[in-house]
């Protein structure tokens, strides 16, 4: 396994590293659950990603009992808070209240008395920034959290809080990054590394379909996320067209034939070129999943076959 630096925080992570949004949270059974965490950790990953919101705290809670018995400084684990957590409106948000008894009921569930990394899982409009902040920067003062960062907050709201006085400092943003996803590289990606905040990307895989399982004009394979029921409502339907399924196709064989790797290692090994991305976050419902993308760290890939590829796919990103 291969480390980066994660902005400007000590926190040294693991380039690929393993989530939990749509696996551990209803998606897959427990028992295949903690078979990917402890083969993920037998590899060297030594990040874990999670939210409160995934399965309502199902996920939180199958973390806590994969890493129970584990040395706690051996791994650098991280969740976020903001969506809802019951039907009651109120019940959601990054307001002071909201962020002391979700971090709290976060640490229960994950087995551990303090967060490597606790992240606003997005822009809470209705809290003031200063509410925010200060309740995050009291969860670093406790002792409860050691970093805090954000995933996809725009712009201007980053370069607010990274100006506002004495509150701790974002170092992780966690943008959704994929060659058919490509947006944040142009400005969050050059303006957070100028701020010390590193990127943690979620979706590298655009939750799944640069696997290659998906084939043109044919129905989604058994197993896949898109046949779920919960799953695949996730997934953004116009990468599922044709004419995207085909471009990825082309592209497969470009990473097979000419660069020796499968579809998804190339994929990995895109997103991991930019030396911005400290880590970018994998799913797996299978441990061998696990072993096949923790690969993609030895990928080395020709510029120009990355190039033929971005161009490819340039008419659907």
């Amino acid at each position: 396994m291969k480390y980066r630096q994660l902005g400007a925080s000590d926190l040294r992570v693991s380039i690929i590293s393993l989530g939990s949004w749509l696996t551990f949270s209803g998606g897959v059974e427990e028992r295949q659950a903690l078979a990917c965490v402890h083969k993920a950790l037998d590899l060297g990953i030594n990040f874990i990603d999670t939210a409160n919101i995934y399965g309502r705290g199902a996920a939180e809670s199958v973390l806590g009992k994969a890493l129970h018995g584990i040395d706690r400084r051996s791994y650098i684990l991280a969740t976020k808070v903001f969506f809802a957590m019951s039907l009651r409106y109120f019940n959601k948000g990054l307001s002071r209240a909201q962020i002391v008894k979700q971090l709290d009921a976060s640490l229960k569930r994950l087995g551990t008395d303090y967060l490597d990394l606790y992240q606003c899982h997005r822009y809470d409009d209705e809290t003031p920034l200063d509410e925010t902040m200060e309740a995050l920067t009291t969860a670093v003062r406790q002792g409860k959290v050691r970093y805090i960062g954000f995933s996809e907050w725009p712009l201007d709201k980053i370069e607010a809080a990274a100006t506002m006085p004495g509150v701790a400092q974002f170092v992780s943003s966690q943008p959704q990054y994929s060659m058919l996803w490509p947006v944040p590289q142009d400005e969050i990606f050059p303006r957070c590394a100028e701020l010390g905040i590193g990127q943690i990307v979620w979706s590298p895989l655009a939750q799944g379909v640069l696997t290659g399982k998906y084939a043109p004009g044919a129905p989604p394979p058994a197993g896949s996320r898109a046949r779920h029921a919960s799953m695949g409502a996730m997934l953004p339907k116009e990468w599922l067209r044709a004419p995207v399924l085909t471009a990825v196709q082309q592209v497969k064989l470009i990473a097979e034939r000419e660069a020796g790797v499968n579809l998804s290692q190339f994929a990995l090994a895109w997103v991991l070129r930019r030396q911005e991305v400290s880590s970018a976050i994998i799913g797996a419902s299978r441990p061998e999943q696990v072993t096949e993308n923790a690969a993609a760290v030895d990928c080395e890939v020709a510029p120009e076959l990355f190039a033929r590829a971005e161009e490819i796919l340039a008419p659907f990103r």
